[in-house]
């Protein structure tokens, strides 16, 4: 096995970003009371962009200047206290360069404390020729791929494939993507410090990408990650992501949360994934696998896709939100597989000139049943689907069939809550007890028994 030179990509420094982070993080008030003022800071990250050739990274520097065009310092003062109270305001003059300095801080310490957790991937696999060199069937998975070269008359070749992952247990179980390891006929996997092991699968589960893999490593010498809550995430914070983009190994990449609760589907999986994590740091084939991780260097997310119309990364990328991983990873480790609980519709979140339609209040929440699978969970309990449609400016829009507005007297403000819902709090064989809106805005209670979720044809 090849030993790929290591390097580290991170983003470039944003002013406008450090500002806002800056106030936000820094809290100057003093007590008349009190004996001097305190200062409760916390530390942000901000970094350069490196380029490489032949494995050297070339490392840009930014300053932060201030107006006199010498080293920037920022005041905060805050708002004058009225005469009622018994607060001062104190302005304190605080070192830009300091702040910049705990900011990259940050980024570094969770690169050194994480980067022995988290693994690259290579993998072989057998492809049938068929006289045509076969693409990368999707443009969001990035388990890159090597094509043959030159003509070849035998009916399969090789192709190489690369990802990253991470240590989940001191068993020898790494979790990845199942788009990395799925039909590969070797993996290999390699820890930062150069050392490598030949890998198994041990499960897969197609409908949230993910995999589970085992190494033989002896327990002392694994580093299994620290895992956070992605139900705890909010937009803005600090992303980090540590992987294996285009061959260079163990690189670390910033950026910031950029949306939460998106919907999006695995590879060929008939079902959506919910909360799925959009983030702006830097992600590329290879990535897939990796970790996403918050400024304390908890895993919040598994990088899984991005949107790119070159191959390359374009500011949007998505990871799985490790709280589905939490669930999944044990069932793949101690079965192979994961079962999904299954209600048998096709829906949407409803819209306020549908209900209105269905007479309905204009502000009913909840997910519209426009379809039923025959003979599905919710056929066999009555559920009813959208009978009627009318065109308007922006389409077609579907309504009469019932609105389900909270299963177990939880509340359904949409398809994605109800996915959420039916993940993190049954399993298949459970009754529920599902609220509806019906055609003319009554309310009816019906009790359906949740089947197993069907497999995708292969």
């Amino acid at each position: 096995m090849r030993q790929a030179d290591r390097t580290i990509f991170v983003r470039a420094p944003m002013p406008l970003l450090l500002v806002g982070l800056f106030l936000a993080l820094f809290t100057i008030t003093a007590c008349t009371s009190a004996p001097a003022a305190q200062v409760d800071a916390d530390a942000a990250a901000l970094t350069n962009t490196g380029n490489t050739a032949h494995g050297q990274a070339e490392t840009t520097q930014a300053s932060w200047q201030g107006s006199n065009d010498t080293a920037g310092s920022v005041q905060a003062q805050p708002e004058s206290p009225s005469a009622n109270n018994s607060n001062t305001a104190t302005t304190v003059e605080l070192d830009a360069d300091s702040v910049v300095a705990a900011y990259e801080k940050v980024i570094g310490d969770v690169h050194d404390n994480v980067l022995p957790s988290v693994v690259s991937i290579f993998v072989l696999n057998r492809v049938e020729f068929t006289g045509q060199i076969p693409s990368i069937p999707s443009p969001f998975p990035f388990g890159q791929t090597t094509p043959p070269s030159g003509d070849s008359k035998q009916d399969f070749f090789y192709r190489n494939g690369q990802g990253s992952g991470f240590v989940w247990d001191t068993e020898g179980h790494i979790v990845t993507n199942r788009h990395v390891v799925a039909d590969a006929e070797r993996i290999t996997v390699v820890f930062s410090d150069g050392s490598e092991t030949d890998a198994e699968v041990v499960g897969m589960d197609d409908d949230s990408d993910l995999a589970v893999i085992k190494i033989d490593r002896d327990a002392e010498l694994l580093q299994p990650v620290t895992l956070g809550d992605s139900n705890a995430v909010r937009v803005g914070q600090l992303a980090i992501t540590i992987g294996n983009p285009f061959g260079q190994e163990f690189s670390t990449t910033t950026g910031i949360v950029s949306a939460i609760g998106r919907t999006l589907r695995a590879g060929e999986s008939l079902f959506s994934l919910p909360k799925v994590i959009q983030t702006d740091a830097p992600m590329n084939p290879g990535n897939s696998g990796g970790p996403l991780l918050d400024r304390r260097g908890q895993v919040i997310g598994i990088d899984a896709q991005i949107i790119t119309r070159s191959g390359a990364n374009t500011g949007i990328g998505f990871a799985i939100p490790v709280n589905i991983a939490k669930q999944v990873v044990p069932e793949l480790i101690s079965s192979g597989t994961f079962t999904y609980s299954w209600l048998g519709i096709r829906g949407t979140d409803i819209r306020a000139e549908t209900a209105e339609l269905m007479g309905a209040p204009a502000d009913t929440r909840g997910a519209l049943v426009i379809a039923l699978a025959d003979g599905g969970p919710a056929q066999k309990a009555g559920l009813l689907g959208s009978t009627r449609s009318m065109q308007t400016d922006e389409g077609s829009i579907r309504y009469g069939g019932d609105v389900i507005t909270a299963v177990d007297d939880n509340p359904i403000g949409g398809m994605n809550d109800l996915i959420i819902y039916l993940l993190e709090n049954t399993r298949p064989g459970d009754a529920v007890r599902v609220s509806v809106v019906r055609d003319g805005g009554e309310v009816t209670h019906l009790w359906v028994t949740l089947e197993p979720r069907p497999q995708a044809p292969n």
